[in-house]
């Protein structure tokens, strides 16, 4: 509960900076996939390890994928006929012969209509929802976060004791 709580302040801190708007939007593309596919497959191990690997905003991450399951559970029959579309179509019974018989492949269940529906489109929608992701951030920031720091509550809070300590506690802390 700690970490939930710790990645929903570091992400609520990632919005008011100046900073990391592709970091975020990055993060909300990877828990789409994530929140779209199920879960317990070989391409959500792939999606978390690149969260560690790159430069995402995790916390994120996990928002947008705790988020986009509750979509993806409404969407699973359009998902399940995308899917059975894709299987069936015969030029592809080939590839889909030769990627069963490796050795990994048939642990990303590809052969089931709703894995394969959800993943080919949440891999190709994710491009999308990045973009847009960090066009909303970005109008967020110019918006919100300006119209806070314009109030004379922001203007008054800056002043006190508690924040100059905190600002000075995070500055060694994070830099």
């Amino acid at each position: 509960m700690t970490l939930i709580l710790k990645q929903i302040f570091g992400l609520i801190k990632l919005l008011n900076s100046e900073t990391g708007t592709n970091q975020i939007a990055a993060g909300i593309a990877a828990g789409f996939v994530l929140g779209m596919t199920p879960f317990f497959s070989l391409q959500s191990i792939l999606i978390f390890l690149c969260l560690f690997l790159f430069r995402v905003q995790i916390g994120a991450a996990f928002l947008a994928a705790f988020f986009f399951k509750f979509v993806a559970y409404l969407l699973d029959p359009a998902f399940d006929s995308v899917g059975g579309v894709i299987l069936q179509m015969p030029s592809l019974h080939g590839v889909f012969t030769d990627l069963y018989n490796m050795p990994i492949v048939p642990m990303t269940r590809f052969n089931n209509t709703l894995v394969m529906g959800s993943g080919i489109v949440s891999l190709l929608l994710s491009p999308f929802v990045f973009m847009l992701s960090k066009l909303a951030v970005i109008k967020y920031r110019a918006t919100v976060v300006a119209r806070v720091k314009g109030t004379k509550f922001w203007h008054a809070l800056q002043a006190t004791s508690l924040f100059k300590w905190y600002y000075k506690y995070d500055k060694l802390t994070h830099h």
